[in-house]
């Protein structure tokens, strides 16, 4: 069985410990997310673990042959081959096994008259040799490799043309693939869902269920992480805590310790306040020089207690916007083309006042162009746009960055636009999108490409707006920053229009969903769950001519969203599960109850043992009324039991088809 330990990994930069004697094991079913703050270390983790960085101390073993992918977040290296060929190199380690297992066929060839146990050694090496390959589908790679690739988004002509021809962000695909088809042992994925629309992260993830393999992940993605793991090594002050679970159970058990720890921060603060009292009271007090003195040893022995900076809990209010109209835009036959290409096509809807509206789909569907249009960045189109009124529009593009003043810091270009009664909160402001410390005077023109992202986006939500259109607002954003901006987008009381891929985000925010793909365009009125049981069915069938996907997919891919055969039956079994549910709660009340019963039988039982007792004749007649008493209450809840257990079966075979 592989297996993958580190043992006491540590490495510096200059004065920086980055890991300290970090341990950790991997096995072949392992599925573990790293988290911790930007800059803690889990990249450099993942790279000492492939090789591609050296560690200043310890160990790694790993089984003998375990094999390792690595995917990184950037810097990937491309041929001029096309995508196929290169997914096709994930499979270099089993194409060496090809060569081999010719040579080994040419030597049994050409040694005919060698002794039988030469011979015997070749023909074992040789069988050994070709299981190896037949086992690992390397004569049927042709057919995964377009498999993985359609997942990912590919067309099949996409399949075909060179890698140099398509974006960073498509190139981020091509190399998941590649690493995905690997077949090996442990994977590593250092965010793997960037630049992922909504259907291939909803096929990763079935991907990843399947795998069979160890994979460690670094993800943004709280949905992603909760579907895909069930263990969490987090990374603080270059040391590592276990939490057993997924992401939301790991958020849980860390909120309880940070509880405990800044209970006991504060509890100790309060004695440091209190010894600094009675030093500065008593100081100049000969009488209480003795005393004055063991009290400042005592303070200085004092280990202090510190509070994570990643663990505070930082919030957003955004400044007071004027009050706008009930109808905010009405669209009416819009269309946009880019010379042939179609973009969008006759697409009519309307947005009122406080609608959260998430506009989501495949890349390259025409998310970004609508919303330039609706923030009126665009108007060449055909059809109308109606704006209500009172609007006051901001929008936040995925280019936004390139507006800085390379010549201002992180601070004063916040400042300069800020209104003037915010002004005494920008540095908790720029700390809940990441910039603490230094970082705040750090020139703009210096800063990377996801810290300019953040201060674009920072520098749009401090102004007063009653209509926020947010092109991938979280976008280099960690989970602390995504959950100060999504609670912040919660309490906003005006109209926003946003275009995500994170799940957890939209869930948690959006209203209406608007699905844009080939086919046409969708809106589903809110419940992000039916959405993604579309989704998922949607996955389910790829490839396959079934009605059931001709249903998914709809017939026009109508606008205003009708109750199909598959919603009247996604419905059901919602209601189907929702009765499951309220089902094993109430299972759970009768096992409690059983479990009373059964100590109170247990507690009269010993009283009837009890010779004591049978000095009094009063006493004994009691007890045995109570003990047949309470074993027929316990056969009544034993009764009931049965029933609501089989009705939670009976359900859940209904569930299951």
């Amino acid at each position: 069985m592989p297996s993958l330990q580190l043992e006491n990994i540590s490495l510096s930069y200059g004065d920086r410990d980055i890991l300290s004697s970090v341990s950790l094991t991997l096995s072949d079913t392992s599925r573990t997310a790293l988290a911790g703050a930007n800059g803690s270390g889990k990249s450099t983790l993942m790279k000492i673990i492939c090789g591609q960085i050296e560690p200043d101390g310890g160990f790694i073993h790993k089984t003998r042959e375990s094999r390792i992918s690595y995917l990184p977040q950037s810097d990937y290296a491309f041929t001029d081959s096309t995508v196929y060929l290169s997914a096709d190199n994930a499979y270099s380690y089993f194409h060496k096994l090809q060569q081999e297992l010719k040579e080994l066929e040419t030597n049994i060839a050409e040694n005919s008259h060698i002794t039988n146990s030469r011979l015997n050694n070749l023909l074992t090496a040789h069988h050994d040799l070709h299981e190896k390959i037949l086992s690992s589908g390397y004569y049927q790679r042709e057919t995964k490799i377009y498999q993985v690739l359609q997942g990912l988004g590919f067309s099949k002509k996409d399949i075909s043309r060179p890698c140099s021809e398509f974006s960073g962000g498509w190139q981020m695909r091509i190399a998941l693939a590649r690493t995905l088809l690997g077949q090996s042992d442990f994977l590593l994925l250092d965010e793997p869902t960037n630049y992922l629309d909504v259907e291939a992260r909803v096929w990763l993830k079935n991907y990843i269920s399947r795998y069979k393999g160890g994979v460690l992940i670094v993800s943004h993605d709280r949905d992603f992480l909760d579907e895909t793991v069930h263990e969490v090594l987090e990374i603080y002050n270059g040391s590592i805590t276990r939490y057993a679970g997924n992401y939301s159970s790991f958020e849980l058990q860390r909120r309880q310790r940070t509880e405990q720890l800044i209970l006991q921060y504060s509890q100790q603060q309060e004695e440091i306040k209190r010894i600094e009292q009675f030093i500065e009271r008593f100081r100049y007090k000969e009488s209480k020089a003795r005393q004055v003195q063991s009290r400042i040893i005592a303070l200085e022995k004092i280990e202090k207690i510190e509070v994570p900076e990643n663990l505070k809990k930082i919030s957003f209010t955004f400044p007071p916007a004027q009050h706008s109209g009930k109808q905010i835009f009405t669209i009416e036959k819009l269309s946009k083309s880019y010379d042939q290409l179609k973009v969008i096509s006759n697409l009519s809807f309307s947005l009122t006042r406080g609608d959260r509206l998430a506009v989501t789909g495949r890349n390259g569907a025409g998310k970004s162009t609508l919303l330039r249009i609706l923030s009126e960045i665009d108007s060449d189109f055909q059809g109308s746009k109606i704006n209500g009124t009172g609007l006051s529009i901001g929008y936040f593009a995925q280019d936004s960055d390139t507006m800085l003043d390379n010549s201002k810091t992180a601070y004063d270009e916040i400042e300069s636009t800020c209104p003037t009664h915010l002004i005494p909160k920008l540095r908790s402001y720029l700390g809940s999108f990441l910039f603490r410390g230094d970082d705040i005077y750090k020139k703009t023109e210096i800063l990377s490409g996801g810290e300019r992202s953040r201060l674009s986006l920072l520098k749009l939500l401090l102004n007063p707006h009653n209509v926020l259109i947010l092109d991938e607002p979280t976008n280099h954003l960690d989970i602390a920053a995504k959950d100060v901006l999504l609670e912040a987008l919660q309490s906003f009381t005006g109209t926003l229009i946003f275009v995500s891929h994170d799940s957890y985000f939209i869930r948690n925010l959006a209203t209406r969903i608007m699905y844009m793909s080939e086919s046409g365009i969708e809106i589903f009125e809110g419940d992000y769950e039916y959405f993604s049981w579309v989704l998922e069915k949607r996955n389910q069938y790829q490839g396959d001519d079934t009605t059931e996907k001709e249903e998914l997919n709809g017939q026009a891919a109508p606008i205003n969203h009708s109750v199909t055969e598959s919603e009247t039956d996604w419905k059901t079994r919602n209601s189907i599960r929702n009765k499951i549910k309220s089902l094993q709660k109430q299972e759970e009340q009768i096992l409690l109850s059983v479990d009373q019963y059964d100590l109170k039988i247990e507690e009269l039982t010993e009283a009837l043992a009890n010779p004591d007792n049978y000095q009094y004749g009063d006493k004994i007649k009691p007890l045995v009324y109570e003990l047949e008493k309470t074993k027929a209450e316990l056969q009544k809840q034993m009764n009931f039991w049965e029933s609501v257990h089989s009705e939670i079966e009976e359900l859940s075979l209904h569930d299951a088809y």
